[in-house]
């Protein structure tokens, strides 16, 4: 006898149906994802989240009357559960850093590969913390001060990391995988 598969609800926001279209068709052929309803811009995302309560808010940045940095803090600040996986066509640092800030779980891009934003969907569902390859690179870069144009990161703009966020971005840094910080996280454990 087979487990049944644990289905993940989405909401997708995207001000443009062609895009919201093509996403529910991706997500759609899945097997554990369901999308529950579509916004087309950041109120219509803080009021589907409350109505419809998804697993995870698939949200675009640029969007009339409430863009999805705001809509996503508004969404966290009022008590969602929902993670929020920011998707843009942008893969600008100040977007990835102001998603984060904002409380999003994930940073991807509109041209990722189908697969990429399906397991980033299925990632932040988990819990886990997701960002495009292309944007862990550069933070990576910025960090360890490897780009000469970089800004670098003011101390106190890291002083406001939480214990958790100086301990994901550090593995980050070093390119572990969040399955492969688990598997350390648990035999550390074991053999205390």
């Amino acid at each position: 006898m087979t487990a049944p598969v644990r289905t993940t609800t989405l909401l997708l926001v995207d001000d443009q149906p062609l895009v919201r279209s093509g996403l529910r068709h991706v997500f759609e052929t899945e097997p554990d994802l369901v999308v529950v309803g579509e916004g087309g811009d950041g109120i219509e995302a803080i009021e589907q989240t409350f109505e419809l309560t998804p697993d995870v808010v698939v949200m675009d940045i640029r969007m009339p009357r409430c863009d999805g940095i705001e809509a996503t803090r508004r969404i966290l600040a009022a008590g969602s559960r929902a993670k929020v996986l920011v998707l843009t066509t942008f893969d600008e640092d100040d977007y990835a850093y102001a998603a984060l800030c904002a409380g999003a779980s994930g940073f991807m891009i509109k041209d990722s590969p189908v697969e990429q934003l399906v397991q980033a969907v299925r990632v932040v569902a988990t819990g886990h913390a997701l960002l495009a390859p292309t944007t862990t690179r550069r933070l990576i870069e910025t960090m360890t001060g490897r780009v000469e144009h970089a800004r670098p990161v003011a101390p106190r703009e890291l002083d406001r990391l939480t214990d958790r966020e100086r301990e994901v971005l550090l593995e980050l840094a070093r390119g572990r995988t969040n399955l492969e910080r688990s598997r350390t996280r648990s035999s550390s454990a074991s053999r205390r």
